[in-house]
């Protein structure tokens, strides 16, 4: 007997639409970066953009973490925050940007400010953060969206050399936006200053292109040494062409206070596990210890996971094996999967490369 007409008509047009569906969804896979991308864009040129009010750093509001009287560390912590505002209408973040700043507090300070915690008292400063969207375009506008982030960063570092940090030996420390930011801190505020050069401790650029061939300080070639940088970008070994990606989109900063491609110049990388910037490779017995500290309270200590990864700079970037640990696998929606992750894999190594070189720093 043979299925009747209304029947036969009724699952041809599921079997369409259920095409027509898997179609769609799969389109909308493939191209769903450019679809969020686009949202994010403010698609408004920067020259005629009005950025939010600045910061007044004599304020507390200013700052997301400033010491309080009393505390007995012998050194200075100043860290420039890594990009956590997604993007919009603005180019530039607001500085009470809830969702942005809920994840500084979140996942941003336990993981990246917390090995520091122990060497220094801690000055993180709010700032006018160029948006994601800024940092996934080549565009001048976005160029220009970073460049102004710089403005605040620099005014908030003078504000703490002369009002807070009274003579202390200091190390700066910058992830990613923040640490391209501190790079030309580095150079325009530190390196031309003999008195702030000689007390600076090192600098940590974190998730960072600095040109190998002009780095704005001396870099760290052993460990123990001071008044060095230390500086790397890394991507996970077998990740095909993922460290050429990452140079081909680096911006470094020209003589002119400009961002412009790194490309074809080389650039700098430090081996955390090695505590220099050197090109053997460095096996996972040597690594003290990675860990995933979102969440936690402030303050309290996270556990370590020790022997995760291996290291070994190649042209100029930092290749690492993938660690074993589920907690320290990339979570997240399409933004959170493009900003520093959730852990810090080098949190004990860092803790420790801090320590020692503010002890050489003490002793010299």
């Amino acid at each position: 007997m043979s299925e009747p007409p209304v029947r036969k008509r009724t699952r041809w047009w599921l079997a369409t639409l259920l095409a027509a569906a898997l179609v769609l969804s799969i389109g909308m896979l493939a191209f769903w970066g450019d679809l969020v991308s686009t949202a994010l864009d403010p698609k408004v040129p920067f020259q005629t953009y009005r950025p939010p009010p600045g910061p007044d750093y004599s304020t507390s509001a200013a700052w997301y973490l400033r010491p309080k009287p009393g505390n007995g560390l012998q050194a200075d912590v100043f860290f420039v925050a890594p990009t956590t505002y997604d993007g919009g209408r603005n180019w530039n973040a607001r500085l009470n940007a809830r969702k942005a700043n809920r994840q500084f507090e979140t996942v941003m300070a336990p993981n990246y400010v917390g090995p520091f915690v122990s060497v220094g008292r801690v000055f993180a400063p709010r700032y006018r953060q160029a948006s994601l969207y800024s940092l996934t375009t080549l565009r001048e506008d976005a160029r220009e969206a970073r460049q102004f982030a710089y403005g605040d960063v620099r005014d908030a570092f003078r504000w703490y050399i002369d009002q807070d940090n009274g003579g202390r030996p200091f190390i700066i420390v910058g992830v990613e936006q923040g640490g391209t930011l501190a790079s030309r801190l580095l150079r325009d505020e530190v390196a031309r200053d003999p008195v702030l050069q000689s007390r600076l401790v090192a600098a940590y650029l974190i998730d960072t292109v600095v040109p190998a061939d002009a780095p704005p300080i001396a870099p760290c070639v052993q460990k123990g040494q001071a008044g060095c940088l230390a500086a790397w970008a890394r991507v996970y070994e077998g990740d095909f062409d993922a460290a050429q990606r990452l140079l081909d989109r680096a911006l470094v900063w020209n003589a002119q206070g400009e961002l412009e491609n790194l490309t074809p110049r080389p650039a700098l990388c430090f081996n955390p596990l090695l505590g220099a910037v050197a090109d053997q490779p460095a096996p996972a017995r040597l690594h003290l210890g990675a860990a995933n500290a979102t969440g936690l309270e402030w303050g309290a200590r996270p556990a370590f996971m020790a022997r995760q990864v291996s290291a070994r700079c190649e042209r100029g970037v930092l290749l690492v094996s993938r660690p074993r640990s589920s907690s320290l696998k990339q979570r997240g929606d399409w933004a959170d999967r493009r900003k520093v992750p959730g852990f810090n894999l080098f949190y004990a190594d860092l803790e420790a490369d801090a320590k020692q070189r503010l002890a050489g720093w003490l002793a010299r």
